[in-house]
């Protein structure tokens, strides 16, 4: 009885966040309301609160959900296994996850939300997916905790970039694996005994 009463809970907690995702996806991430979120799913405000006490718990959720749906799509992949296109490889689907919904980038990489920070266990679904990333350019042979910071950053300007002045393009994403392979290069070459 217990389980049925929690999976009744689960899945009534992902209708709920499907449908913020939608609101977010209408009026932007700042846009989501407790109130308007309410009617969407067909309940008045207070019994929202029985499941998301505050509109930063509801975001808290939708940041866990994005990063599970994220760490699914990276599961996914099949990697080759030359180090360089494994990393080239997975930060393209890692840039096309993220462009993909303006929304749900906006959430999770921009944190556009006054106040809003992410709990533990929801920003341990972020650093498991950008960990994955590190562990490959590791095996590309970036190592240093600075050249992997760079990495993230110019991942992270070209998403912006895409978003900000061509959404729906490609004039700034098309340059990823350029990039990836200046980087790569510099970083070797810096790390390497001379």
């Amino acid at each position: 009885m217990a389980d049925n009463v929690t999976l009744r809970r689960e899945a009534k907690v992902a209708s709920i966040v499907a449908s913020a995702w939608q609101l977010a996806r209408e009026h932007g991430i700042g846009g989501v309301s407790l109130h308007a979120l309410a009617r969407e799913v067909g309940m008045r405000q207070p019994s929202l609160y029985e499941y998301f006490d505050s509109k930063h718990a509801l975001y808290d959720a939708m940041f866990a959900d994005g990063n599970r749906q994220l760490v699914e799509r990276l599961d996914t992949l099949r990697l080759p296994g030359d180090p360089r296109a494994a990393l080239k490889k997975h930060l393209g689907v890692f840039v096309a996850f993220a462009l993909e919904d303006p929304a749900r980038c906006e959430l999770l990489f921009q944190r556009h939300v006054p106040g809003f920070t992410p709990s533990p266990e929801s920003y341990a679904l972020a650093e498991e997916a950008l960990g994955r990333a590190a562990n490959l350019m590791n095996e590309a042979g970036v190592t240093q905790p600075g050249d992997i910071d760079c990495i993230v950053a110019m991942v992270g300007g070209l998403m912006e970039a895409q978003l900000s002045n061509d959404p729906g393009g490609n004039r700034w994403t098309r340059h990823l694996n350029r990039l990836v392979d200046l980087y790569v290069d510099d970083a070797i070459k810096r790390s390497s005994p001379r």
